[in-house]
């Protein structure tokens, strides 16, 4: 069966899936080439090289804006989701510095002065410059509108002074964007985004964070941080609304990566199943092997219904998709977390081995069913936009 199989659904045209076979001949030799020796024993480099590869091979282009370096305009969902499903499949690293490279310049994309989209996204769709979104600060995770980084304007400057944390490519990024308090309402209403060049004078990486599957993540700090004006993202108090835009371009993103994930546990669980001799027969011949199976099978393909749509509505109804991208999201990730463990207990005790691919799986999923909106947040959201509707 081609690995692309799952693309012959009237979401997707010929395009789709000439991108998607393409992408996934690519990464298949990309992998190898860039990780096979050191794998991930230091992520930064690892991650650097990706970004380069990726944006020497142009799927960087797909995250930023035709016009300036990019393939279309306005992005489009479900090339995102194509790239993250594909890219997932092979390497969790891999999918990051795609995702990443659109995610911290997306706010530059929707919102930014033509002199910002000129300066930076170019760069960013050729992997020339790498990019960060800095939201999360260590008392405002989920509660985004209780961030307390202030940015103070002083004639052509805004001073920012503040700390963020668990903030991706953190320590590598050549510039992020930042949102801070600039307090012209309370809460949300208060917030704007700010585009600080690393090396700023005041901005420092205050620490690097590990985690269980290893990406750069670093806590920022701010003191006394002096930042043009000219490099305000969109007007004063919209960082708020500018954030939530780009986290709904990109959220069904995270669903797809699930999906990679997921996809790849499958394989690596049906190889296990009818290989692994036991009691004279396989595997895969018991009847609660095939159950197993069963259900990570129907798990995978009632998410991807679920991400393919939420890409599908934006891309060719034009509509918000606030409600279904967090519904894929929530579906996919913990599907997904289902899924990768069933893989692990098949493999039994060499699923639990540091290195395997079934071990290495159940480490990059956990994150998901936290980032860009924990599973609880995106219930919440699912809860809200249906009771708004029916008032």
């Amino acid at each position: 069966m081609s690995r692309t199989a799952h693309l012959r659904l009237p979401f997707f045209d010929a395009a789709h899936r000439a991108f998607a076979e393409e992408l996934d001949q690519w990464a298949g030799q990309a992998v190898a080439d860039i990780e096979s020796n050191a794998g991930h024993a230091d992520v930064d480099a690892c991650c650097v090289r990706w970004v380069r590869a990726l944006g020497a091979a142009g799927w960087l282009r797909y995250g930023v804006p035709a016009g300036h370096g990019g393939a279309h305009d306005p992005l489009q969902s479900l090339y995102l989701v194509v790239a993250r499903e594909t890219l997932a499949r092979h390497s969790g690293l891999a999918d990051f510095a795609f995702t990443m490279q659109g995610l911290g310049s997306a706010p530059i994309t929707l919102a930014g002065s033509n002199e910002l989209k000129g300066r930076y996204l170019p760069l960013v769709a050729r992997g020339a410059a790498i990019a960060a979104f800095a939201l999360t600060e260590p008392e405002a995770g989920s509660d985004v509108a209780a961030a307390t980084t202030t940015a103070k304007r002083e004639n052509d400057h805004y001073v920012l002074d503040g700390e963020k944390t668990f903030i991706s490519n953190g320590g590598i990024a050549d510039f992020y964007v930042v949102f801070a308090r600039t307090g012209e309402a309370p809460g949300a209403r208060g917030l704007s985004a700010f585009v600080v060049d690393a090396g700023t004078p005041g901005f420092e990486i205050a620490e690097r964070i590990d985690v269980i599957a290893p990406h750069p993540l670093a806590r920022l700090r701010f003191q006394s941080c002096r930042v043009p004006l000219s490099h305000l993202v969109g007007a004063s108090g919209e960082g708020f609304k500018i954030a939530m835009r780009s986290l709904d371009i990109f959220r069904a993103g995270v669903a797809a990566a699930a999906l990679g994930f997921a996809r790849r546990a499958l394989d690596e669980a049906l190889s296990r199943a009818t290989t692994r001799k036991m009691f004279g027969q396989t595997l895969g011949d018991f009847q609660l092997t095939q159950a197993a199976l069963a259900d990570m099978a129907t798990e995978i393909d009632a998410a991807a219904l679920l991400t393919y749509r939420a890409g599908w509505l934006r891309d060719v109804e034009g509509v918000a998709t606030t409600r279904e991208a967090a519904m894929a999201k929530m579906a996919a990730t913990e599907g997904a977390q289902r899924v990768i463990d069933r893989a692990v207990q098949m493999f039994g005790g060499l699923g639990v081995g540091v290195g395997s691919v079934v071990e290495h799986l159940y480490r990059e999923i956990r994150p998901l069913r936290i980032y860009e909106g924990a599973t609880e947040v995106q219930k919440l959201i699912i809860g809200r936009d249906l009771l708004k509707a029916r008032n």
